[in-house]
């Protein structure tokens, strides 16, 4: 019954550590007993500087620990177009012409509603749909959930589920450049001191592209405290495991689908799943 419903959505919400609260407009903020968990950018952000043609939405950022320590960053000076936890590819082909999600060049995110914000004792639940838009139509669709369970100590665990329905016939690939196959699920740190990479072979003691891994993490001394944050391939990707961009100046990304251009085809939706582990250390 829907009072029913009701009356236990209600319940589970006054008995969750979880809020949702906009810190500003388009900046929606989940916090866990007070403390900041991520804010989810669903407007266009700038950072003041920096040239108008980075603006961008559809992140997280910042993202925290359980102490609070802030791990991503924005707008890096080396590289404007990275953006906390995206994901993004630098090539994308549709209507005979390719463009670049990844550094914003000719096709954009745009925020189009919420699909669901739901709060419960042990997690918090949020679903976002946005669109790739190109020449001022949406030739895709991007439907994206993000869970945050709770905090178990010092280390807190996060799911995304990302799934994307192109509108028309389009392609999407890695950057072809030295066959580096970046574009993906990629997270860029904040700065930070004494920088580990490490990955289900051991430490990483250099940068490297497309060896595979199924997880990869980065371990540092920010300025809130030292930690890590790792991320797990679900191993029902496709082509688990995948090749990564694994490098020590604060950047992890999984390159799916690589060097090889993967298409997307109305009615065929592409579901990819990661799990992401943020840790005090």
């Amino acid at each position: 019954m829907i009072w029913w419903s009701l009356l236990l959505a209600a319940t589970a919400a006054a008995d969750s550590p979880f809020a949702f609260r906009e810190i500003e407009p388009g900046r929606l903020e989940l916090s866990e007993s007070g403390r900041p968990v991520f804010v989810y950018n669903s407007a266009p952000q700038l950072k003041p500087g920096v040239p108008e043609d980075r603006r961008r939405c559809c992140y997280l950022h910042p993202v925290w620990t359980p102490a609070g320590t802030m791990v991503t960053d924005d707008f890096p000076a080396d590289h404007y177009h990275h953006r906390g936890v995206f994901w993004a590819w630098p090539r994308v082909t549709a209507g005979g012409r390719t463009r670049d999600l990844w550094s914003l060049r000719g096709i954009e995110h745009r925020f189009l509603r919420w699909q669901g914000r739901e709060v419960f004792p042990d997690r918090a639940r949020l679903e976002a749909e946005n669109g790739w838009f190109a020449d001022g139509r949406q030739v895709l669709r991007e439907r994206v959930t993000v869970t945050a369970h709770r905090a178990r100590g010092r280390t807190r665990r996060m799911e995304f589920t990302l799934i994307f329905e192109a509108l028309e016939p389009l392609e999407i690939a890695g950057e072809p450049a030295q066959k580096k196959g970046y574009g993906g699920f990629s997270i860029r740190f904040a700065p930070r001191r004494q920088t580990l990479l490490r990955t289900d072979a051991g430490v990483e003691k250099e940068d490297s592209n497309m060896a595979p891994h199924a997880w990869a993490e980065l371990e540092g001394d920010f300025e809130g405290g030292r930690a890590a944050v790792r991320i797990e391939i679900d191993p029902g990707h496709p082509g688990y495991p995948n090749g990564w961009c694994l490098r020590h100046y604060g950047f992890l990304g999984v390159n799916y689908p690589g060097l090889e251009p993967l298409s997307l085809k109305p009615g065929r939706p592409l579901g990819l799943s990661y799990h992401v582990v943020v840790s005090d250390r």
